[in-house]
C-alpha cells in the first residue's frame, strides 16, 4: 500500500485504512483512539490486535507483559502523513518476525526524506478537525530527513465520545561514507478521550446511540519511541543494526454494563493503568548473489511494565483489583534464505528460535518467573509455470505469548502451524492471486476484550480461501480487491463463566469468537496518466460474525460503500471523501450481548499546500 492510496482512502483511523484498502478484518472498540481495536487476518480473534504483529521502521509496537491484553497493539500511534508504504504479510511465513506474528505482520516504513514543506488542513463530520505539517530536506548523499506534527480532534457520533490527539514524527538519514548510512527516528504520541461505553443489543437495535454508560468514562495515552539504525552495504553484503527505546503510559476508565451474557461485566466502573519502558536491538547480515540470498540475524528485547486496576466510582477508587509489575527479556536467532534452483523453481527456507523469560511481581505476593522457548521453521517453494504464472506452497510455524503472563509467567505460548498453497499471476501491470490456507493452533486462548475474561488450553483450526487482484482497465481505471473466506472453529476448548459458577461451556466445533466467515474490500480507481486528479469508489464487506462469549450465535454480515477524490485547484490539492455512503447501521463489536455500534455516514474535506 503506497502513500498515494493511503491519502485517498476515506479512513478515520489506521484500522479503517487497513480494512478498506487491504481486506484486514477489523472490529473497532469505539471507546477512544488509545483504546486499541481488534484487527486480524485469517480468522483470528486478535483481541486488541494481539494476534497481528505491527512494526514501524524496524521497531515492534506490540506491548509484552500487558495486563489488559498481552501484545496490546495500538495502531493509533501511526503518523499517517509520514508513511511511505505498508506491507501486509499473511501468516507467520517470515523468520524476520517472531512474537505476536501469529496471524501475520503489518510492516510500516516511513519517509526517509522530503523536499519542501507540506501543510494539510482537514474538517469533517462530528466536529472533526485536523492540522498536519510536514517539512523535510533531501541533500542526496549528504543527508535527508522529515519532521512532522499532527493535531486532530473530534466530537464523535455519540455523546461523551470526543477526543484530541497530538503527534510528532522525525526521521534523519545521512551517509557517513559510501555504503554506510546512519538513520535515526522519533515518534511521539499523546491522546485524551471520553468513552461513550457500550450498548445492549436492544439499545443497538433501536439505534439508541445517545445512551452513555458513564459520563466519567475515558482515558489518556502517552507514548514515545526513539530509534537509531546503521546500514552498511559492501559488495554483495548488507548489514543493518537497529537499537530502540520505548516509553509509554495509559490510563482508562470504563464501565461494562451487565447485559445478560454468560461472561457479562460487573456493571461498575473500572480503572486501568499501564506504565512501561522498553529497550531492544536487532541486527541482521544479508549475503546476496544473482540467484540466492541468505540472512542471519539476532534480536533482543527487554520490557518492564507496571499494571494497576481498580474498581472505581466516578474515577474515585473504591477497591484494588490488581497491582503487578512484569518484566520480560526475550532473544531470538534467525536465518532466512531463498535460492533460484532453476529458472522455474525458487525455494525459501527459514528458521527462528525465540526464548522468553518473564518475571511477575504482584503487590504483596510471591515473585514468579518462567522461561519458554519456541522453534519456528519456515519452508516454501515457488514454481513458475509460465513467465507470468506461478504456483507456490509454504508451511510455517508462529507463536505469541499468552494473555495473563504478567501474572502467571508459566503460561505456555500459543503456537500455530500454517499451511498455504496457491497461484500467482503477474502480467504487465496486472496481478492476481488465489490461495488455500489452513492454520492449526495449539494452546488456544480466547479473551473477551471488554470483560478481560480469558480461557486457555484448547486447540482450533482456521481454513479458507484468499483472493487478491489488481487489474488495470481501459480509460485509466484500475480494479483491485482482497477477499478472505474463512471457516474458523474451536477443535477443543471449554470455557468457564466469569463468576466461576455453573458448568463449563464446551466450544468444540463452534466458530471462533470475533471472526467473520468472510471479509473483503474492493475498489475502482480512476486516475488519468497525467495524475492531475483521482477518483475512488470502494467498499468493504463483513460476512456472518460470531460475537465474543455467545457460543453458537451468528450475526448477519454487512457491506459499506465509500467515495473519495482528489483534484488540484491552483496551488492547492483538495481531497474529499464520504465513508459509509448509504449510512448503513452495523455492529463493530459484540461481546456477551453488549455492542459497540459502527459509525454512521461521515464526510471530510482537506486542503493540502506544498511549498
Amino acid at each position: 500500500m503506497d502513500a498515494a492510496t493511503i491519502r485517498l482512502v476515506p479512513a478515520r483511523s489506521p484500522y479503517e485504512l487497513l480494512r478498506q484498502a487491504a481486506g484486514v478484518e477489523v472490529h473497532e472498540q469505539g471507546q477512544g483512539p488509545g483504546f486499541a481495536s481488534d484487527a486480524s487476518l485469517r480468522g483470528f480473534s486478535s483481541d486488541h490486535s494481539t494476534d497481528l504483529a505491527l512494526w514501524v521502521d524496524g521497531v515492534p509496537i506490540n506491548e509484552p507483559v500487558n495486563g489488559h491484553a498481552e501484545g496490546y497493539n495500538d495502531w493509533a500511534v501511526l503518523f499517517p502523513g509520514g508513511v511511505q508504504d505498508i506491507d501486509v504479510l499473511r501468516g507467520p511465513t517470515s523468520a524476520l518476525f517472531g512474537n505476536f506474528s501469529l496471524a501475520g505482520t503489518v510492516n510500516v516504513r516511513t519517509l526517509e526524506r522530503l523536499r519542501g514543506t507540506e501543510l494539510t488542513l482537514s474538517g469533517g463530520s462530528y466536529g472533526r478537525a485536523e492540522l498536519m505539517a510536514l517539512t523535510g530536506i533531501d541533500h542526496g548523499a549528504d543527508g535527508g530527513g522529515v519532521l512532522g506534527f499532527r493535531y486532530q480532534r473530534e466530537n464523535g457520533f455519540r455523546p461523551n465520545a470526543g477526543y484530541d490527539v497530538a503527534q510528532g514524527h522525525g526521521r534523519l538519514v545521512r551517509d557517513l561514507r559510501p555504503g554506510v548510512t546512519l538513520d535515526g527516528g522519533v515518534e511521539l504520541y499523546g491522546g485524551n478521550w471520553n468513552s461513550p461505553g457500550f450498548l445492549s443489543e436492544d439499545e443497538f437495535a433501536q439505534h439508541a446511540y445517545d445512551i452513555v454508560s458513564n459520563p466519567t468514562d475515558g482515558g489518556y495515552k502517552r507514548r514515545a519511541q526513539e530509534r537509531v539504525s546503521l546500514r552498511v552495504l559492501t559488495g554483495d553484503m548488507l548489514w543493518r543494526t537497529t537499537a530502540y527505546a520505548t516509553q509509554g503510559r495509559w490510563q482508562l476508565f470504563l464501565t461494562i454494563p451487565p447485559a445478560g451474557g454468560i461472561f457479562e461485566g460487573s456493571g461498575s466502573q473500572s480503572e486501568e493503568e499501564d506504565s512501561r519502558t522498553g529497550y531492544g536491538v536487532t541486527s541482521a547480515l544479508t549475503w546476496s548473489r544473482l540467484n540466492a540470498a541468505v540472512t542471519i540475524g539476532a534480536e533482543s528485547r527487554w520490557d518492564r511494565s507496571s499494571y494497576e486496576s481498580y474498581f472505581t466510582t466516578a474515577r474515585a477508587r473504591d477497591s484494588v483489583a490488581t497491582v503487578v509489575t512484569g518484566r520480560q527479556l526475550s532473544g531470538a536467532l534467525l536465518v532466512q534464505s531463498y535460492a533460484d534452483v532453476s529458472d522455474r523453481l525458487r525455494l525459501d527456507a527459514g528458521l527462528r528460535y525465540d526464548a522468553l523469560g518473564t518475571r511477575s511481581a504482584p503487590d504483596g505476593g510471591d515473585v514468579v518467573s518462567a522461561t519458554h522457548g519456541v522453534v519456528s521453521p519456515k519452508l516454501g517453494a515457488l514454481v513458475h509455470l509460465t513467465s507470468a504464472l506461478g504456483v507456490y506452497a509454504n508451511v510455517s510455524r508462529g507463536f505469541r505469548s499468552a494473555n495473563g503472563v504478567i501474572s502467571d509467567p508459566t503460561l505456555t505460548p500459543i503456537t500455530a502451524w500454517a499451511y498455504e498453497t496457491g497461484l500467482k499471476l503477474e502480467a504487465d501491470a496486472a496481478s492476481a492471486s488465489a490461495a488455500l490456507f489452513r492454520t492449526d493452533v495449539s494452546d488456544e486462548q480466547t479473551l473477551n476484550p471488554v470483560t478481560l475474561v480469558a480461557t486457555n488450553g484448547g486447540s482450533s483450526r482456521r481454513q479458507g480461501v484468499e483472493l487478491d487482484w489488481h487489474v488495470p482497465l481501459a480509460l485509466s481505471t484500475t480494479l483491485s480487491g482482497d477477499w478472505t473466506f474463512t471457516d474458523a472453529r474451536y477443535r477443543s476448548l471449554a470455557a468457564a463463566p466469569a463468576d466461576g459458577g455453573g458448568a463449563p461451556v464446551v466450544l468444540d466445533g463452534l466458530r471462533v469468537f470475533n471472526t467473520a466467515s468472510y471479509v473483503g474490500a474492493a475498489a475502482l480507481d480512476l486516475a488519468p496518466a497525467a495524475g492531475s486528479w483521482r477518483v475512488r469508489a470502494s467498499g468493504n464487506w463483513v460476512g456472518p460474525y460470531s460475537p465474543f462469549d455467545e457460543p453458537g450465535t451468528i450475526i448477519g454480515g454487512y457491506g459499506l460503500m465509500h467515495l473519495s477524490g482528489m483534484v488540484p485547484v491552483g496551488g492547492i490539492e483538495l481531497d474529499a471523501g464520504v465513508r459509509n455512503v448509504f449510512d448503513r447501521a452495523y455492529a463493530e463489536l459484540v461481546a456477551g450481548h453488549i455492542v459497540s455500534p459502527g459509525s454512521p455516514r461521515t464526510a471530510y474535506v482537506s486542503a493540502r499546500v506544498r511549498m
